[in-house]
């Protein structure tokens, strides 16, 4: 039985997102009469008819239609079994984007960072910060390979991971006086908050520690920066309540005093990856190292 030609599905569906043959042609570098003859050897080849006119443009039959979904899958394929190939090639190169948000970007993957440069120096590792929302939707639109965000997080096409758990806490200055070692969100409800934007994770689950108790808390203060928030507690203008990650370094408390929550609470880092996200040798490398965070 004689197989498709590759080039005959490539040259119909490049027919089909253009809506012309002439148009489909410029693209791929063909005339159209080239691109007509690989439409009619391949209608010929399924004894199917996959195009009709419409006006001036033309759009898939039922087959057609039919078809284009298979093309959409068999390109799928051929490229998870190219780069299954490109991991026999000798180093690991390439451009790996990951989407985080912005206490993980400073705390958490630095080091991870350096050690892949200094291992890989051909591996290009580039970091976006943004809320959780905004970076699914980079992950189901494939603008980003990877991303390590706050969870839950959701999306019918993604694959998530738990990674690690962080315990947030509550952070003053070392100014404020000493308050009872039980700090529960009745005895915080009265203190200046300086606290994450609305709309972040973080914020959520702040929001949530607080309403299971019963409150609603008016923030003084709604930053986007974790370290724009340190630096106004610091200053003595209210208290924030924070991951532990981002105090965890002594470098990274100076002026603050820490001291936990009562009930405690924490979030879940996450990875998150396309389902169908082909993993070559650099992602690879890069979800092994992100693996290392995990305790």
């Amino acid at each position: 039985m004689k197989r498709l030609n590759l080039n005959h599905l490539h040259t119909f569906a490049q027919v089909m997102e253009h809506g012309s043959f002439s148009a489909a042609g410029e693209r791929l570098g063909l005339t159209q009469p080239a691109v007509s003859l690989h439409i009619r050897q391949l209608e010929a080849r399924l004894n199917l008819r996959l195009i009709e006119r419409v006006g001036k443009r033309v759009k898939p039959t039922s087959a057609g239609t039919t078809l284009l979904e298979h093309i959409g899958r068999i390109d799928a394929v051929i490229e998870a079994a190219l780069l299954d190939l490109s991991g026999h090639a000798q180093g690991i190169a390439g451009q790996i984007a990951i989407g985080t948000g912005a206490t993980a970007c400073i705390h958490l993957l630095p080091p991870l960072l350096r050690a892949l440069r200094l291992q890989f120096p051909a591996l290009d590792v580039r970091v976006s910060t943004g809320n959780t929302d905004a970076i699914l939707r980079a992950v189901e639109e494939n603008r980003l390979d990877v991303a390590l965000v706050t969870l839950p997080a959701s999306g019918r096409s993604l694959s998530i991971n738990p990674l690690l758990e962080d315990e947030f806490v509550a952070i003053f200055s070392t100014d404020q006086p000493d308050l009872p070692s039980l700090l529960t969100p009745q005895l915080l409800e009265s203190i200046p908050l300086v606290v994450f934007e609305a709309g972040s994770s973080t914020r959520l689950l702040i929001d949530e520690w607080f309403l299971l108790a019963g409150l609603r808390v008016k923030p003084v203060m709604e930053l986007g920066s974790i370290e724009a928030i340190k630096e106004m507690v610091a200053a003595g203008l209210g208290y924030s309540i924070v991951p532990y990650l981002s105090v965890a370094a002594a470098h990274h408390r100076r002026g603050l005093r820490i001291q936990p929550l009562t009930p405690s609470l924490t979030r879940t880092l996450g990875i998150v990856l396309r389902q169908d996200k082909p993993v070559n040798k650099a992602l690879r490398q890069v979800l092994e190292a992100l693996q290392t965070l995990s305790p």
